[in-house]
């Protein structure tokens, strides 16, 4: 992750909400009071109520099975979520990664504060995309690690415990990997193109993984357990803690629809790379969490994207006079670093990239 300017957060004061929590405050402190606009509804019909968010069956996918490249396409085209089954990562893994996480989570803030998301970089312990002083700070902790190319990883972050925490995050990536080059294939075929073409344009694919914890809020009305944004990335693979509160809304038809956790599922995002790729064919699209009073919630992030070394635009095969050329070329390390050095603001950081009219 390219080296930027950024606000440090002073981890395991104020402003780290499991500490917070601790003292059982009987108001939020107002760095965390979102403004009346921003506020989540947390009516029992918005909670509770089940969601047409489409399902894929990877292992159809991988039987040939066109129906299920048509579900994954309109899937990409009218949502640009979805949640993936069947995709070859061994439930046993799935609750190794979410158990070491949980465990470096609840270690003591000063054990924490050992891998701190130190000034100029969005990998370590704290928030990330906090600029200023008077910036309302999300009901969250997280942990972010760079995982590829080597020259990403910062060894010094990489905790020694728990235990096994780095082994497991190593295998779980390496799983992760694969389903991402996979469905990037049958993304490709579901748009008529070759199905090596994202592998072969993406040269050796940047991934990180992001750990957030968001711990019981008193006033979940009040904040924001996540700011709404869309993802930079060409993917991103989420899988929600399976004791975890249901957190993960997204926009559509410009109301927040929430996610349910399905087990042992992946729910994946279209980002803004694949957007651009795609000439706005598959959109990213804007997803905030919220927080929940009385339980916690864990999710685990991967994101993937090209190599910071390519140029990114859209492909000349999803341009033509009906659907004309809405970005500009760039690159993708450009983008990277635009991305990190401004606030998570909805889509507005893709702005970066279009063609102005």
């Amino acid at each position: 992750m390219a080296p930027v300017p950024v606000f440090p957060i002073k981890v395991g004061h104020i402003d780290d909400v499991q500490e917070l929590r601790k003292g059982k405050p009987t108001t939020i402190p107002e760095r965390f009071v979102r403004d009346m606009a921003e506020r989540p509804s947390l009516s029992p019909a918005l909670s509770s109520s089940t969601t047409d968010i489409p399902i894929v069956d990877f292992s159809k996918l991988v039987k040939g099975s066109k129906d299920e490249v048509l579900q994954l396409a309109n899937a990409c085209e009218k949502w640009g979520f979805f949640q993936v089954i069947n995709h070859e990562i061994e439930p046993s893994l799935l609750e190794s990664i979410e158990k070491v996480s949980k465990e470096f989570f609840m270690l003591p803030v000063e054990e924490k504060q050992k891998y701190p998301m130190a000034p100029g970089t969005v990998q370590g312990y704290g928030q990330a995309f906090v600029f200023s002083e008077d910036q309302k700070l999300d009901w969250c902790n997280m942990f972010a690690l760079g995982l590829e190319p080597d020259f990403i990883r910062n060894p010094k972050l990489w905790p020694t415990n728990p235990a096994k925490f780095s082994e497991t995050v190593d295998v779980y990536s390496r799983e992760v990997r694969k389903v991402c080059k996979n469905l990037l294939k049958y993304i490709a075929m579901s748009l008529g193109l070759r199905e090596e073409i994202f592998e072969e344009m993406f040269g050796v694919a940047v991934q990180a993984i992001r750990m957030n914890y968001y711990p019981p809020c008193s006033r979940p009305d009040l904040v924001l357990g996540l700011s709404p944004h869309s993802d930079g990335s060409a993917l991103t693979v989420l899988q929600q803690g399976k004791d975890s509160s249901v957190g993960l809304q997204i926009l559509k038809n410009n109301s927040w629809v929430p996610v349910q956790p399905i087990p042992t599922a992946l729910v994946i995002n279209i980002g803004d790379t694949i957007e651009v790729l795609t000439n706005g064919k598959y959109k990213s699209v804007e997803h905030r969490a919220v927080t929940h009073k009385e339980k916690d919630r864990l999710s685990i992030v991967t994101f993937y994207a090209p190599s910071y070394e390519i140029e990114v635009g859209p492909m000349a095969e999803l341009v033509d006079e009906n659907n004309p050329c809405k970005y500009r070329r760039y690159n993708h390390g450009d983008y990277s670093k635009h991305y990190v050095t401004n606030k998570l603001q909805g889509k507005k950081t893709l702005d970066f990239a279009k063609i102005q009219a």
